[in-house]
Order: structure tokens, then sequence, then C-alpha cells
């Protein structure tokens, strides 16, 4: 049977600078950031490294979650969706469950043009993924932001 989500080995694929200087805001707090800050550029005053779906967000987030786990994106979805003030990113799985339920939920939405080559955990630059990338927007600010 075929799946639409990823098989990669590691989930550790950080944004990439460029689109943080396109979005030209800053947030709060980056809710899925991995231990090791040293090749991450989100621009955010707080991080959460772990367990951060049990844990209370505050202020003006940024997600990017896992993207491996068919629909594991949901909870992370529903959980940005009921903070209401945040911007997620996500593959652009538009045939994926998970996709049209965030695409009427969001405040706002966009396609990112081109494929986003997203940063390794050594810092170098990834290849291609295999799908695009959307920015979804919860809440005035985000919106603005998009």
């Amino acid at each position: 049977m075929a799946s639409y989500e990823s098989k990669s080995l590691n989930d550790e694929w950080y944004t990439p600078e460029y689109i943080f200087k396109a979005l030209e805001c800053e947030f709060d707090l980056d809710v899925a950031a991995p231990f090791d800050l040293t090749h991450i550029k989100v621009p955010a005053k707080a991080f959460i490294h772990k367990d951060s779906l049990n844990e209370r967000w505050e202020g003006f987030v940024w997600m990017n979650p896992p993207f491996s786990g068919r629909n594991s994106k949901e909870k992370w979805l529903d959980k940005i969706f009921n903070h209401g003030n945040g911007i997620a990113l996500t593959p652009d799985r538009t045939s994926a469950p998970w996709w049209p339920v965030a695409a009427k939920q969001c405040d706002a939405l966009l396609f990112v043009t081109g494929k986003v080559k997203f940063i390794k955990p050594d810092g170098s630059t990834g290849d291609s993924p295999s799908t695009g990338t959307t920015l979804f927007a919860y809440g005035d600010k985000a919106v603005a932001c998009l």
C-alpha cells in the first residue's frame, strides 16, 4: 500500500533562515526545537525541546513538527489551532486527511514557491524534499507575517 508520508530515518530537518527573513517576524516560542540549537535560525525567544504537545504554549509560536509518521501532524495542528497564535510549516500533502482540515481551520495559508531545502543537523543543506511546503497562519499576527 502506498503512503503519502515520508519514510525518512531522521526527523531532524531545520527550517532554513531565508524562510524567516521572508516572514519578517519574531516568535515567542519554537515548539518543536532540537536540543542542539547550533544550526537553528528560528528568531524565537524560547524553545521547547521535547514533549511539546503536553506543554503549555504561550505567545506567538513557530511550529515545524516532525514530518514522518502517517497522520502524525494531526495532533500538532490541533494544538496550534487551539492555541490560535502562530505559524505551522508542513509538507503540502493536500491529499492527506489532515491537510484539508488544517486548511479549513487556519486563518490563512501560503504555498511556499519551490521546494524548501531544509538544513541537516550538521548544518549542511539537504536535497530537495519530495513535496512542497505549506505555511498555515493562526491569528492576526501570523496572517500579517504571511
